[in-house]
């Protein structure tokens, strides 16, 4: 048995559960074979053109996993085994795993805008007051009281110095 490959125990819990080929058309491959396919990508992380050639061509294998992902096999599967599994007392449910790893989020992903993008003025800080909102955070506090009235500047053609004298 190589390392990734199934073993005869483990195909025969889900070999009940394959879809059946289909009675018109081509002979479909061997069910094992693109299965242990299927879960040699999965295992590796490796793209599916670097399958290995004793799974058979990486379109087939990924058109079975497509397959069988949007049809619902999949999620067939494991709800079976996990009830066979839950039966036999092999399943912990108090255990969480949770997956560490992490995808950066953009700036836009945090509601911040992208760079020289116009901001909607009806996502801003300005928009809650207008609404009537309470504030929820301290800097709108803070901008709010710092507002002052603008200031009058000199008219356009009346120099400072001359004024002064």
């Amino acid at each position: 048995m190589r390392r990734h490959a199934l073993s005869d125990e483990e195909w025969s819990a889900i070999e009940p559960l394959v879809p059946p080929p289909k009675e018109t058309g081509r002979r479909r491959g061997d069910a094992r074979q693109m299965v242990d396919g299927m879960l040699w990508c999965l295992r590796t992380g490796a793209p599916w053109r670097d399958l290995p050639d004793r799974f058979g061509p990486w379109q087939t294998v990924y058109h079975w996993f497509n397959a069988w992902t949007k049809n619902g096999t999949w999620d067939h599967i494991l709800e079976a085994l996990q009830i066979r599994l839950d039966a036999a007392g092999h399943i912990d449910w108090d255990l969480w795993c949770v997956d560490g790893s992490h995808i950066r989020a953009s700036r836009a992903a945090a509601g911040a805008g992208k760079r020289g993008a116009i901001q909607n003025p009806e996502n801003t800080l300005w928009a809650a007051r207008a609404a009537d909102s309470a504030a929820n955070c301290t800097w709108l506090l803070t901008a709010a009281a710092c507002l002052s009235p603008p200031k009058s500047h000199p008219a356009s053609d009346t120099n400072r110095r001359s004024s002064r004298r």
